[in-house]
């Protein structure tokens, strides 16, 4: 519109931006290495919610447990997570460990554990970090033994006979002092 015969003024132009401007050849090969690392960084075995796994669960790759597992798992280097949802009765042996569902068994990382605000531990845990959340339920012992490498996870079992015995004693102490009060 022109006011009082004046000419209208020309639509600046505007740059367009660098990111824009980079042709689809070299902007796609970058998009493409991001997505296979993402892809390799993200690479999880899950087992769902519907799921119930008896026996060994061994592997090479970090593990989700959103259903049932009873046995033993050793995932060395390697990571696991059990979802709010997951029910896991076994020993445990893995680079960390989180917590946020039902574990009975022992635990042994190489990094640390942690039982977050959702989690219930019943078992004895031997890592260099153990990480309890408030709200958390823990009922075991905690061994945070620096030596806690590949090494010592073997050990962990003897470890865990000298321990029994003082368990007993004070588990047979708490009876005593509960029964006195009755």
């Amino acid at each position: 519109m022109t006011w009082l015969g004046q000419k209208p003024d020309p639509e600046p132009v505007r740059p367009i931006p660098p990111a824009i401007a980079i042709s689809p050849q070299v902007a796609s090969h970058p998009i493409v290495v991001e997505n296979a690392e993402r892809i390799e960084r993200s690479k999880v075995a899950s087992i769902g919610k519907s799921l119930h796994v008896k026996g060994e669960l061994t592997g090479n790759e970090d593990l989700a447990i959103e259903g049932k597992v009873e046995g033993t798992i050793a995932l060395n280097g390697y990571n696991v997570t059990i979802a709010p949802t997951g029910h896991v009765t076994a020993d445990i042996r893995a680079k960390s460990v989180v917590v946020g569902g039902h574990v009975k068994g022992s635990i042994s990382t190489e990094e640390r554990v942690e039982v977050t605000a959702t989690g219930t531990m019943v078992g004895d845990i031997r890592a260099p970090r153990v990480v309890l959340a408030e709200g958390a339920r823990f009922k075991g012992r905690i061994d945070m033994d620096t030596k806690s490498g590949p090494g010592a996870l073997v050990a962990a079992p003897a470890a865990s006979r000298v321990m029994a015995n003082t368990s007993t004693f004070h588990d047979e102490a708490h009876a005593h002092a509960s029964a006195t009060k009755s």
